[in-house]
């Protein structure tokens, strides 16, 4: 229990600066989708979510799975922690200068394949924008290492602050500074950039900040790197190259593909990424929690390996997070009627794929969980091919379905995607690392999930044609905090006993 309560407290505070910061960084959604909301704006938004899509992919290939390595050789014995440090970033250093540097050289030709127009400038912020986020990979890890995570939260949610505040001076204030002064610098500029241009800008902004409040964590380096450990780290880092390629594939390649594949203009075609893009931003109550489950799981889970009690351990924390991903599922579907004012009137068309996509985020999160054993046990490979079968299903899904179901076909591809590779880790690591998971109960909680969320979708469909649109919303939203009402109750009574002797909730619960 108690190594229980530390990861909850730790998931907590990571929680806690990555809902701050998604939220706030969630926040440019609104913001982006209602001024960009004409078809030229939405076409923008298409290229601003294509163009991030590879600077995510770009990020595995610059940081080649330190980070991982980073964690995992931190507690083996008689390895130098100082050391790990000055090797880890030393090598990300030398690599991303290179990087950045051939790839500059090549930038013109990059931005006429991702097609930003006359802008290779955009190319190189990017790079920018890459190298300073991958210089910040290992101090961010030292930080979760060391369970620091009040520093940690506070330096990401100031980062997001300062982006939020540059795209409102660039998108909001500067246009109407421009109209005013037509003639000055700024107005110039202002005409010679694009709003990806200034989205670019604001993150670069954002990016050099953070890197340099990390300055306490990354002033003690010193050019030294122990080519021993270097070459232990990079052997078992190296897989996660490919596994991440290969995730990031399956988490934002449906974007590229919807661009190239949808039997449309070039135009219309990134219109329909915009709106799918946004659309896939509603899924935020899980990916905010899966990403800070994330931070705090992985050094804990190479903390607790150590201990006899280690399985138990690991099937009661994935119980937990399977039921807060169900509630997290329940109030993003159950209030989607509320929900869908976080994008643009002219990118609603695409709730259709949010369930879809917030399901899916559900099977991301549990593989998560699930992929525990092969970093444990030294089988990165194993990883890899799991994830290389969830590639192939999330490119035939888009390859063969999209020019008939559009985004549709992305959104059913990404979840069988993921269902595939938790089915095939779960089956992997029971072979190789057994842990007791309460299989039946975490399906059965699932089931009910899915039962409330089609009971909530009837009751939409027979209220559709009310002509008053106040109580067919009325209705809707009553029958949604019935439901979840319902399966916190259901919770309650099946997990009392346990609820009992937890911090906080326990007290409150006779």
């Amino acid at each position: 229990m108690a190594a229980i309560k530390q990861l909850a407290g730790q998931t907590l505070w990571y929680g806690v600066s990555n809902i701050g910061a998604r939220f706030l960084n969630y926040l440019l959604t609104p913001l982006l989708t209602y001024l960009m909301h004409d078809p030229a704006g939405v076409k923008d938004y298409g290229d601003y979510s294509l163009l991030y899509s590879w600077i995510a992919v770009a990020n595995i290939v610059f940081t080649y799975g330190f980070e991982t390595g980073y964690f995992r050789f931190s507690n083996k014995e008689g390895i130098d922690r100082n050391n790990l440090f000055q090797t880890t970033f030393g090598s990300l250093l030398v690599s991303t200068i290179g990087l950045v540097f051939i790839l500059s050289l090549f930038r013109v030709p990059i931005n006429r394949f991702i097609n930003l127009g006359n802008h290779p400038e955009y190319i190189v912020w990017a790079l920018l924008i890459i190298a300073l986020d991958t210089l910040a990979a290992i101090p961010f890890a030292r930080l979760r290492q060391d369970n620091r995570p009040r520093k940690y939260a506070f330096i990401k949610l100031f980062g997001i602050v300062v982006n939020i505040l540059m795209a409102f001076i660039f998108l909001v204030y500067m246009p109407r500074y421009a109209a005013a002064h037509p003639e000055s610098g700024i107005a110039s500029w202002s005409r010679d950039n694009s709003r990806v241009g200034f989205l670019l800008m604001a993150n670069l902004i954002q990016s050099l900040c953070v890197f340099l409040l990390l300055f306490s964590e990354w002033k003690g380096f010193r050019f030294r790197i122990d080519r021993g450990l270097w070459k232990q780290v990079l052997r078992y880092s190296a897989p996660m190259v490919v596994i991440g390629l290969a995730g990031m594939v399956n988490e934002v390649m449906d974007r590229q593909l919807l661009a190239k594949l949808l039997p449309l203009d070039n135009a219309a075609a990134k219109r329909i990424v915009g709106i799918y893009s946004a659309n896939y931003k509603l899924a935020i109550f899980i990916t905010l929690f899966i990403q800070a489950f994330k931070l705090a799981a992985e050094p804990f889970f190479f903390h607790q390996a150590k201990e006899k009690n280690a399985p138990a351990v690991y099937a009661r924390v994935m119980k937990w997070f399977a039921i807060t991903l169900a509630l997290a599922f329940l109030a993003s579907s159950l209030y989607l009627d509320i929900l869908k004012y976080f994008v643009g009137d002219s990118f609603r068309n695409g709730l259709g794929v949010v369930p879809i996509l917030l399901f899916a985020n559900i099977c991301l999160g549990l593989y998560y969980n699930l992929s525990v054993w092969y970093k444990l046990t030294d089988q990165m490979r194993m990883g890899l091919y799991i994830t290389l079968a969830g590639m192939v299903i999330t490119l035939a899904g888009n390859y063969f379905f999209i020019p008939q179901w559009g985004m549709y076909a992305s959104a059913w591809s990404t979840l069988a995607c993921y269902a595939a590779m938790v089915v095939l880790t779960y089956f992997l690591g029971q072979k190789h690392f057994p842990v007791p998971y309460p299989v039946k109960k975490i399906l059965s909680y699932l089931t009910v999930m899915l039962i409330f969320f089609f009971i909530k979708a009837g009751v939409d469909a027979l209220t559709a044609s009310m002509s008053l649109y106040w109580l067919q919303l009325a209705i809707r939203l009553t029958a949604a905090t019935g439901l979840m009402l319902l399966y916190l109750m259901l919770i309650l009574k099946v997990e009392k006993a346990e609820l009992k002797t937890m911090p906080f909730i326990g007290k409150y619960i006779r």
